[in-house]
């Protein structure tokens, strides 16, 4: 992962940075569909349904996609596709690598 200011720049928006804090316990965060299915996603889907995420940021689809592409395209989140939906999860080895640049450098 690159540590860039384009990285930082994904992290300034408090949306973007709520949804990483919500893929971190995505059993407890989303909570427009059971517990039980958030955990069938994350096990069968790898993530959490666009959908869902747009449903708990209560924003327009449009503006949570541009959220979760910037959080991808910066190396936080991870993508995979089935049909015609997109599951998210966090990329926690960037996550970390983050994390010990700040510890390290900053």
């Amino acid at each position: 992962m690159e540590i860039n200011a384009k990285l930082f720049s994904a992290l300034s928006n408090q949306t973007r940075l709520d949804i990483l804090q919500w893929l971190k316990n995505p059993q407890k965060e989303i909570t427009s569909v059971s517990c039980e299915t958030v955990q069938f996603m994350m096990k069968e889907k790898g993530g959490i349904c666009a959908t869902d995420i747009v449903k708990r940021a209560g924003l327009a689809q449009s503006t949570v996609s541009k959220y979760l592409s910037d959080l991808q395209s910066c190396g936080l989140l991870i993508s995979e596709r089935h049909g015609k939906w997109t599951y998210y999860r966090r990329d926690e080895k960037n996550i970390q690598a983050l994390g010990q640049f700040i510890t390290k450098e900053l």
